[in-house]
């Protein structure tokens, strides 16, 4: 059943359900049941006056409002038409008007904004006291979508919003977008000539690739049987010798492996990288 429509019969179900409001007898408000004359015991029915549905829009990161292509918010007035006997007085009207405002306000997932209530009148056909109260809510529904979720109350604040917008995983983030339009950085350093350096490009890259500006990747001294390499290259699981990825660039670093020397950070020597985002 649509939620909406089913709205009031959920509220009558929860309502009739609270062990503190067993002296109380709830029915939805259409279609009408027999009532016992004169009455004996409170009833109260419930149903809904309005409905108005409007877009939603949420403030993104930059504080703009943006649109949702899936939820709608929706303010809902429904009634109350409280009856009593006549022995109980008019003050029973507005104590079980209390009781049910708050222990919806309270106790459910409703979010009521505000509620009231309007004079008590007399039901001669019933030997009844009549008093009409109200409550208006503020819910969040996707109408292109249905769920099979089983609620807490009645109304989920998040109602029919669903697996496919809580999904963060589908759905493309600001990131994503940034980094499709500039995936990359090109830069270039100085080197210093210490053993351990510490490149900051402002955000930790997926892979980096190096090299010494003017220089071949490797320059071999065949007479001593060594080599130098002026280029590495790096990614979160595998790296070159002397380059190191880290949370916000990466790490230079001079070490000898196999008469080969990384020469990553020579003392006045330009080089140039790329770091992919």
């Amino acid at each position: 059943m649509d939620s909406i429509v089913s709205l009031p019969i959920r509220i009558v179900e929860w309502l009739g359900s609270q062990e503190d409001m067993n002296d109380l007898t709830f029915f939805v408000e259409y279609p009408p049941i027999k009532k016992a004359v004169p009455l004996r015991k409170a009833i109260v029915a419930v149903g809904i006056e309005n409905i108005e549905i409007v877009d939603k829009f949420v403030a993104n990161d930059d504080g703009v409002l943006e649109r949702q292509e899936y939820c709608r918010t929706a303010e809902i007035k429904a009634n109350l038409s409280i009856c009593v006997p006549f022995s109980k007085g008019g003050q029973a009207c507005h104590d079980i008007f209390t009781r049910i405002a708050d222990a919806l306000t309270f106790r459910t997932n409703l979010n009521i904004e505000k509620s009231g209530c309007e004079e008590i009148v007399s039901d001669r056909d019933t030997d009844a006291l009549v008093m009409n109260g109200w409550f208006l809510m503020n819910a969040d529904f996707c109408p292109a979508a249905s769920t099979d979720e089983n609620y807490a109350s009645f109304l989920d604040k998040e109602l029919l919003c669903g697996s496919h917008i809580r999904n963060d995983e589908i759905h493309v983030t600001a990131q994503d977008k940034e980094n499709w339009n500039d995936p990359f950085e090109v830069g270039f350093y100085v080197g210093n000539g210490s053993s351990s350096r510490s490149v900051t490009i402002g955000f930790k890259p997926q892979l980096v690739i190096l090299m010494a500006a003017g220089k071949p990747a490797v320059t071999v001294d065949f007479a001593n049987s060594t080599a130098k390499s002026y280029m590495a290259m790096a990614n979160e699981n595998l790296n070159s010798q002397g380059l190191q990825l880290t949370s916000t660039g990466f790490k230079l670093s001079a070490s000898t492996t196999s008469n080969i020397t990384s020469d990553l950070n020579s003392l006045g020597m330009s080089y140039i990288y790329i770091a992919y985002k």
